[in-house]
């Protein structure tokens, strides 16, 4: 994102936000009269986000939360007028080969982003990530489990930057240890923010597992679980945080 600077982080959902995304176009029909229709925002613009399919929260009005398409969605607006407007959408009947595609819209005619078939590179899995006119724009590489290890770590790699490492690798005691040292404490306001968005109920992790990732020194995305996340840099391509998603949440 050359030359667009990071907006001040007031709190994850933050009026940066709600002023980038006045520019974004209208989705959403079915809502009630007195309500404003959700607007879809532009992917360069998606600072902090998550994979839901909540629309309208519930509130002291909406005694149950609206849901529409399962989708990547950012905070908008405040109050009982707030909603969680699309940024990218999964397709909308995926067939094996749409498995790894996100699109602008709702329809699925504006190809967004695709993620190809992994390729072994030096024990690595490596997927190639592609814009809409096919142009590799960075990759996302899944490292397995060493024996002492549990899960597999992820790396993101996006050209002329170095490569991007979560704290499951370099925080020696996880994200926990992390935290506690003090690295952590906007984190800890991003656990409980991004709790309120996403799905209700069985829906909710048991359990969150925070992330800082890093690009060198650079601080560059915070994630919670496996499907929110706050952008930090204003050179992260967004495109490719939703394909680690993507690879992640299937």
């Amino acid at each position: 994102m050359p030359g667009r600077q990071r907006p001040q982080l007031l709190g994850l959902w933050s009026d940066p936000i709600l002023k980038v995304t006045r520019r974004g176009t209208v989705f959403g029909k079915n809502r009630h009269v007195d309500e404003p229709p959700i607007p879809v925002v532009p992917w360069t613009d998606a600072w902090e986000f998550a994979i839901t399919d909540e629309e309208r929260p519930a509130t002291g009005q909406r005694k149950r939360a609206a849901l529409g398409l399962r989708a990547f969605r950012v905070p908008y607006g405040s109050g009982v007028q707030r909603v969680n407007a699309p940024c990218a959408f999964f397709p909308s009947q995926a067939s094996a080969a749409e498995d790894r595609r996100l699109y602008e819209d709702a329809e699925g005619s504006r190809l967004l982003c695709s993620v190809d078939e992994p390729q072994d590179v030096e024990g690595r899995r490596h997927h190639e990530v592609r814009d809409v006119r096919g142009q590799v724009i960075g990759t996302i590489q899944r490292i397995a489990p060493l024996k002492h290890a549990v899960k597999p770590t992820w790396r993101i790699a996006q050209p002329g930057h170095p490569e991007i490492v979560s704290s499951a690798e370099w925080a020696k005691g996880g994200p926990k240890e992390m935290v506690q040292r003090g690295a952590g404490k906007l984190l800890l306001g991003v656990v409980q923010a991004v709790a309120d968005m996403g799905a209700e109920g069985g829906d909710q992790p048991a359990k969150s597992r925070v992330l800082e990732w890093k690009a060198g020194d650079e601080v560059v995305l915070a994630s919670e679980g496996d499907a929110r996340f706050l952008v930090r840099a204003a050179w992260l391509d967004r495109r490719l945080v939703f394909a680690y998603a993507l690879l992640r949440t299937g």
